[in-house]
């Protein structure tokens, strides 16, 4: 669980305020439970208002129509004449245009090349097709949302009768889903969820075993969800014709199939087929492996305005050292990196890598027309509550937990990552979608930042949670498993926090740590993106 020390409750501290850049003309309260009005500052500012935590001050008088700067980006334009030390709030502020997509810098950052971080081991789970899994996982993959019940009571009839005698085998999930029926299957954007569903079902955590439940009448049969070739090594004792032409018999259990009689017959035979699973699962070992095989989705939610201050920033200091130790981490969510991209594009290694991130943004920017909507309908009640005005801010706020490494890929929603490096993985910026679409890219540990607080884990795949703020890391001590509020409180350095993750990575994917998430099993359901139509 958590390494960071359990915060006490703070002795009431002078008036403090954070200031991202020396440009900003805004800054935002740090205290606790914010600040009054007549509150005054060290330099003399007085709060003309009462200001929540988290929530910006202004340090000038402001015109209407000026523009208002925080980490030295224009985040808003005044709807009228803001007097210094006021509170500014949304409602205070005109939201700016998007970036247009063309004429932007293209591969242009060149940073000098870090040394790469040697040495740095973990102990995994090696798979036949070389990657590695940070837990040994039997996942039952389904067709069809149909079969969920019954998946669902078999699997927990193999937790109960069958999971003790497997030691070595540290969980049993169905991977539970909305699809697979009642959709338009070859629809083009159909791609989306079939190929997400399919490299789920290959996570690196589940050991190359495959099984699959299927009712028999569904659109998305099992030959089309996994094809032959879509397992790239198999152990020879489910192949029954060994040559150049072998494949794998993919195992499917299908309720409709004249030999189920009565529903108990159905458990029966997926009970039967998952010992086999699981006996193959419980001969792994750890072995030793270098930090380079770790694939690391870093994503935010219940964002507020401090999680572009302490938690990213921190995880963002960790990226790059990830990335030096050879490994690969993805950062995600369309809307919540748009507005900064021509801080992306202009980190590209290549041209072409630079082509792929607009192809990304422009596709989301069209799917949000067709729904009428745009970028803004992305922060929360939650969002704003926590300080954030608006989708510029919070973007600003959650791109630097990509760090300052070279962007070498892109992964288009999913697909799997298949090289080393910062990746950036295109998904939405919906918690659950993020995270469904993470996995299929291949991901065996997940950092998930947050600052009003959320319980959100997988049970797929290690969460481990960072907490924004002190006060949200003191109530919610069997939550958080790092505190990153310490850097506003000045107990600690973003390096600090850091370098703190990055070792608590290892230990977790080692199986020497468990998460919080992993302790209390709290799992969210995954959840499919199906831009194609429903029928």
């Amino acid at each position: 669980m958590a390494d960071s020390p359990l915060p006490s409750s703070p002795a009431a501290r002078p008036p403090h305020r954070i200031h991202m850049h020396a440009a900003d003309n805004v800054a935002i309260v740090a205290n606790d439970g914010g600040l009054k009005a007549g509150a005054t500052f060290a330099d003399g500012l007085v709060l003309v208002d009462n200001v929540p935590q988290g929530h910006k001050v202004a340090l000038v008088d402001l015109a209407e129509g000026d523009a208002v700067l925080r980490y030295n980006v224009v985040i808003g334009y005044a709807l009228k004449a803001i007097p210094r030390g006021s509170w500014v709030h949304e409602r205070l502020l005109k939201m700016p245009a998007a970036r247009e997509l063309e004429g932007l810098p293209i591969a242009t950052v060149k940073p000098p090349a870090q040394p790469p971080l040697e040495g740095y081991t973990f102990e995994g789970y090696r798979n036949l097709d070389g990657s590695v899994g940070t837990r040994n996982i039997l996942a039952i993959t389904q067709t069809v949302q149909c079969v969920a019940g019954v998946v669902d009571f078999a699997v927990q009839r193999i937790k109960a009768e069958l999971l003790p005698k497997y030691p070595n085998v540290d969980d049993v999930v169905g991977l539970s889903h909305s699809y697979g029926c009642g959709v338009a299957i070859d629809a083009p954007d159909a791609v989306i969820p079939i190929r997400t569903l399919r490299n789920i079902s290959l996570n690196p955590n589940f050991g190359g075993e495959v099984m699959v439940i299927s009712l028999g009448c569904e659109k998305l049969q099992p030959e089309r969800l996994l094809p032959p070739g879509s397992i790239a090594l198999v152990d020879e004792r489910n192949v029954a014709d060994i040559g150049e032409t072998a494949n794998a018999k993919l195992d499917v259990v299908c309720l409709q199939d004249d030999a189920h009689v009565g529903f108990m017959s159905m458990i029966d035979s997926i009970m039967r087929q998952a010992e086999e699973h699981l006996e193959r699962l419980n001969a792994r070992r750890r072995e030793t492996v270098p930090a380079s095989e770790l694939v690391v989705g870093v994503q935010c939610g219940g964002s507020d305005a401090f999680s572009g201050v302490t938690a990213n920033p921190a995880v963002g200091f960790c990226t790059d050292l990830l990335v030096r130790a050879g490994a690969t981490v993805m950062f995600s969510e369309v809307t919540e990196v748009r507005d900064g991209i021509d801080q992306l594009t202009s980190r590209a290694t290549t041209p072409e890598v630079a082509e792929a991130m607009i192809r990304e943004m422009a596709w989301y920017d069209a799917y949000l027309d067709r729904g009428r909507v745009d970028r803004s309908a992305n922060t929360t009640p939650g969002n704003k509550k926590g300080g954030l005005s608006n989708i510029v801010e919070k973007a600003m706020g959650s791109i630097v937990k990509s760090g300052s490494a070279p962007i070498s890929g892109v992964v288009s929603p999913g697909e799997k990552a298949r090289q080393k490096g910062l990746l950036y993985a295109a998904t939405p910026a919906s918690d659950f979608i993020c995270g469904t679409l993470q996995l299929a890219a291949g991901m065996n540990l997940h950092v998930f930042t947050t600052g009003r607080g959320t319980p959100y884990g997988l049970a797929e795949v290690p969460v481990i949670k960072v907490a924004t703020r002190s006060d949200l890391a003191r109530r919610w001590h069997d939550l958080m498993d790092v505190n990153a509020g310490r850097i506003a409180d000045g107990d600690a350095t973003i390096e600090d926090v850091g370098w703190e993750m990055f070792r608590l990575m290892l230990d977790v994917a080692s199986g020497r740590k468990k998460t919080w998430a992993e302790q209390w099993k709290l799992h969210n359901a995954l959840v499919l993106f199906n831009p194609a139509p429903v029928t």
